[in-house]
């Protein structure tokens, strides 16, 4: 039996509609070859796949998480590279056939990304640098506040053309094909991280094993960002911080890195902090307009 190409992994939680989108982005002929990790949600995710799509594979897990799930999707799949994708992801044209082509074509890269684009068209930070301690810290402490300062602006790499294909040192999850003897060798996805830089962390591991990484700028996506966690965003943006941190703890173990980590601790915290205070000021500036209108409009 010859050895299929392509598989694809879609990791979702509780975003049926979204699952149903990306999947209907998928060509076709890799539906048999694509499957839908299903973590654990209550919309009725697993039926509607089965029902609108039924050589999509269904996997059913708890909700252990992001790289857990793609874990788990990728083992079921018997292909030579695995793209693994968030649910609020729309593939482009081409996407497929043309980062296939990439890991083909030279035998050191590990992964490959395309452009990724928001639903406006503008080009997301998704092929960067990983990130100084300088640039964690300056970030979470200011980023929210001041997002054009200096140490958020190289934490996303703004200074990157997005439309240069390039080596990158870490690639979104949002979307990314892995060759899979690349992905087996460092054992995936670390699972300790729930959501969050899990990306990142297997960037620095692929890499470490003598992979290359490659983002390629001629095929995109559309990214949708935050279906599964707009409607938790405390618990979202309290995972965002661990999984920071256990990235800091994890690749960070010079003397630099362990003096600086109670610093990254605090920031963090802060980060979340701010964060939700600003949402909830959000939120009171909402109800209170919204009373106004509501009076405005009384007889």
């Amino acid at each position: 039996m010859t050895r299929s190409t392509v598989g694809v992994v879609v990791v979702a939680h509780n975003t049926r509609d979204d699952v149903l989108a990306c999947l209907a982005s998928i060509p076709a002929e890799l539906h048999e070859t694509t499957v839908v990790v299903d973590n654990a949600s209550s919309d009725a995710t697993a039926t509607a796949v089965r029902t609108r799509f039924p050589s999509v594979q269904v996997l059913e897990l708890a909700n252990a998480g992001f790289g857990r799930g793609a874990n788990a999707g990728v083992r079921v799949l018997d292909t030579e590279y695995a793209m693994v994708a968030n649910a609020d992801v729309r593939f482009g044209e081409g996407v497929f056939s043309r980062l296939a082509a990439e890991l083909r074509d030279r035998g050191d890269v590990g992964a490959v990304g395309p452009m990724v684009r928001s639903l406006d068209g503008v080009p997301q930070a998704s092929a960067r640098r990983i990130p100084t301690i300088g640039q964690i810290v300056g970030h979470a402490l200011v980023g929210r506040i001041s997002p054009g300062n200096k140490w958020s602006a190289g934490y996303r790499g703004d200074d990157l053309d997005p439309t240069a294909s390039r080596d990158a040192e870490w690639l979104s999850g949002c979307a990314i094909m892995l060759r899979r003897d690349a992905f087996d060798a460092v054992q995936g996805f670390d699972p300790g991280y729930f959501l969050y830089a899990e990306d990142v962390d297997l960037g620095v591991r692929l890499r470490s094993a003598g992979w290359r990484l490659r983002y390629v700028s001629d095929v995109d996506i559309c990214h949708l960002q935050g279906a599964s966690t707009s409607r938790r965003p405390l618990r979202a943006m309290i995972e965002h911080a661990k999984s920071l941190d256990r990235y800091h703890r994890r690749h960070r173990r010079s003397l630099t890195g362990r003096i600086a980590s109670p610093f990254v601790k605090v920031g963090l915290v802060i980060w979340v902090a701010i964060g939700w205070i600003g949402r909830l000021r959000r939120r009171i500036v909402m109800l209170r307009a919204a009373r106004r209108t509501s009076t405005n409009l009384a007889p």
